[in-house]
């Protein structure tokens, strides 16, 4: 009995190891999307995490009156912050207008 309990503990140890190394390894094959911000659609930028439709159509409103010179820009639209951009930086930039 004793020893069915520590070949199963041997066991449950491997396949948890496994486990957390195969959902660690970050992919190869996924890419980022990234979305330009003196570009992107109002559905584009609805893709990113936090931004719904009203922020999705300040950004644009921010985007025709100042436009975006770097990503940081960004935090200068109402609801931005710096929890929501920390989310969405790794999917936006800034190309020239």
């Amino acid at each position: 009995m004793k020893m069915k309990i520590g070949i199963a503990c041997i066991f449950l140890l491997l396949f948890v190891t496994f486990i957390y190394k195969f959902a660690s390894t970050p992919r190869e094959d996924v890419k980022i999307q990234v979305f330009h911000l003196n570009t992107a659609t109002k559905e584009d930028l609805m893709k990113l995490n936090g931004v719904g439709s009203a922020i999705a159509d300040r950004i644009l409103t921010y985007r025709e009156t100042a436009g975006f010179t770097k990503k940081e820009d960004i935090k200068k639209v109402k609801g931005i912050g710096d929890k929501l951009y920390e989310k969405i930086k790794k999917n936006i930039e800034v190309e020239a207008k």
